[in-house]
């Protein structure tokens, strides 16, 4: 896929869940629930014990999906992640050294800030996360939206399975959930309702 397919495959997906779990082996497993049940993209975090082997390992098992590594924060785990198989780079933050690794080999790049001009400054070089969203919650991601029509947020942090309806009413291009959705009882019955309610 190219830079303009993967970023049309996020916002399709409304729903981008963000894998943080405390070993790799759990990360293929939620990913893997996730996946079967219909979700078409998955974040892993760099934080997680062994994130590149369970990145390289999915993306040999699911050559169709789009796989995102987040959490990176260096061009070393930038390059990392792009030659285990991942289609998109995630920081939470401004990472001037993941945007240059990003520019360099022409990878999708959903770059992290909070204030307006943080995320005014990703959203004019492509798709901006907005973190931690649930500090000023939909409200404040309108607000945002109000003076920068037209850009493509990602709201990620804090945000409960609950919540992701008014994230989307609010203008969100998609919505990144982390803990509540692996830690959900019936992930898939969780991504059922989910995928229902981005419709």
């Amino acid at each position: 896929m190219d830079q303009a397919e993967i970023e049309r495959a996020i916002g399709a997906s409304r729903v981008v869940p963000v894998l943080r779990t405390p070993d790799a082996d759990g990360a293929v497993r939620a990913a893997e629930t996730l996946l079967a049940a219909g979700l078409t993209v998955i974040e892993l975090t760099a934080t997680t014990p062994g994130w590149a082997d369970a990145l390289a390992g999915l993306r040999r098992a699911h050559p169709a999906a789009v796989l995102g590594a987040g959490t990176v924060t260096t061009a070393e785990d930038a390059r990392r992640a792009l030659d285990t198989g991942a289609d998109f780079l995630v920081s939470p933050y401004p990472a001037e050294a993941v945007r240059a690794v990003a520019a360099e080999t022409g990878a999708v790049f959903l770059e992290g800030g909070f204030t307006p001009g943080e995320v005014a400054a990703a959203a004019g070089r492509g798709i901006a996360k907005l973190f931690p969203a649930h500090v000023g919650g939909p409200a404040y991601l309108r607000s945002v939206l109000a003076v920068l029509p037209g850009a493509r947020i990602v709201p990620t942090g804090g945000i409960a399975l609950t919540d992701v309806p008014a994230y989307l009413e609010a203008g969100a291009y998609a919505v990144g959930v982390g803990s509540d959705l692996v830690r959900s009882p019936d992930p898939a019955k969780a991504v059922r309702e989910l995928l229902g309610a981005a419709k």
